[in-house]
């Protein structure tokens, strides 16, 4: 957790990072709107709608957002170091998102209805549940009387890692509007990786730091999820 404690821009890694997604949304761009699709569909033995289902749309519009909620946290909000090797291990992860949705969303060619709708209601969620509490607690440690305080209020009163729920949420839109079981266990495997891993590894740092103000906040608000865990 050492890099948490590092201050540095990191501009040739976020550059690096930021053209990687790039190239990983052209792809899912050619899977879905280009010949990749009969690709893609040949090796699962799948066959593709007759006509460009309006949901690799809403696919596309959904991993553009999140390129450009990226490059905002990145580029505005980040303030530790980002090491080389985290500059290419996350794209990793997103590739599930960008590529991993476009090839399961492929064979699915109805019409878009009131769950598609709703997962793009969950994805506005999701995506304001992470970045706005991102932004709060940016907001909070701009102050210098804020200076070595632990920022417990806005949407971290609600959840200490409100900002990996949110992330739970638009990728379960991603999953809805796809419409492939597989998807299912994206969110699902997402959870796991928070809840067993990150949490208690971020815990942990934050409980040395704060002390006795971290150890209040646990003891009063829930890990994860809203009211719930």
């Amino acid at each position: 957790m050492e890099l948490y404690g590092s201050k540095s821009k990191s501009i040739p890694q976020k550059i690096t990072l930021t053209l990687i997604e790039l190239a990983l949304i052209g792809l899912s761009s050619w899977i879905m709107f280009g010949n990749g699709g009969q690709t893609f569909a040949s090796l699962f033995g799948w066959t593709l709608p007759a006509q460009t289902p309006t949901r690799y749309g809403v696919i596309l519009a959904f991993n553009i957002v999140i390129l450009l909620r990226m490059g905002f946290m990145m580029f505005y909000l980040m303030k530790r170091t980002l090491p080389w090797s985290e500059a290419f291990t996350v794209p990793s992860a997103f590739a599930i998102y960008y590529v991993g949705f476009a090839i399961l969303v492929l064979p699915n060619g109805a019409p878009l209805g009131p769950v598609d709708f709703f997962a793009i209601g969950l994805f506005a969620l999701g995506c304001i549940l992470n970045t706005m509490s991102e932004l709060q607690r940016h907001i909070f440690k701009k102050d210098p009387a804020n200076k070595g305080k632990l920022y417990t209020g806005g949407l971290f009163a609600y959840s200490m890692h409100i900002n990996f729920f949110g992330d739970i949420v638009w990728v379960a839109a991603y999953a809805l509007v796809a419409g492939h079981w597989l998807g299912a266990a994206i969110p699902v495997m997402l959870f796991c990786l928070f809840a067993f891993y990150n949490v208690p590894m971020l815990d942990d740092y934050l409980r040395d730091r704060y002390g006795d103000a971290f150890k209040d906040y646990e003891a009063r608000t829930k890990k994860l999820i809203p009211f719930i865990y």
